[in-house]
């Protein structure tokens, strides 16, 4: 008899992977409000950034932002049950906007901030 599992991983936010520039970041978990487990994940796709750039100072702690603060994108989601984490920021791509999990929003300030890195755009497929 063959056993089949089927396992599913997170939703690919990325439109195309070509011409990705993603870097390693401290994430933190201001304002991130924990689920009916218990549990503080940050989904991909979400934009996150602060005062301190994460370009010029890696140990910056970026947060969930939806302003002019944005530094990029998180490619995959981030888990901060227990405080900072690190996490996978795109700073150059693609985001295709119609892979976004539910809930995350970008906003046209977060599109001013990360306009000539980060494209937004809509496709099905």
């Amino acid at each position: 008899m063959t056993l089949v599992q089927n396992f599913d991983g997170p939703t690919q936010v990325l439109g195309f992977i070509a011409n990705k520039v993603a870097l390693g970041a401290v994430i933190g978990d201001t304002g991130v409000t924990a689920d009916a487990t218990g549990k503080k994940i940050i989904p991909a796709g979400t934009p996150v950034g602060g005062a301190d750039s994460t370009l010029d100072n890696e140990q910056a702690v970026l947060t969930v932002v939806n302003d002019a603060t944005a530094q990029g994108v998180l490619e995959f989601p981030v888990d901060v049950t227990a405080g900072q984490n690190d996490g996978t920021l795109i700073v150059n791509g693609y985001i295709n906007a119609n892979r976004l999990p539910q809930g995350v929003t970008i906003s046209d300030d977060v599109k001013k901030a990360l306009a000539g890195k980060v494209v937004f755009f809509k496709r099905n497929k």
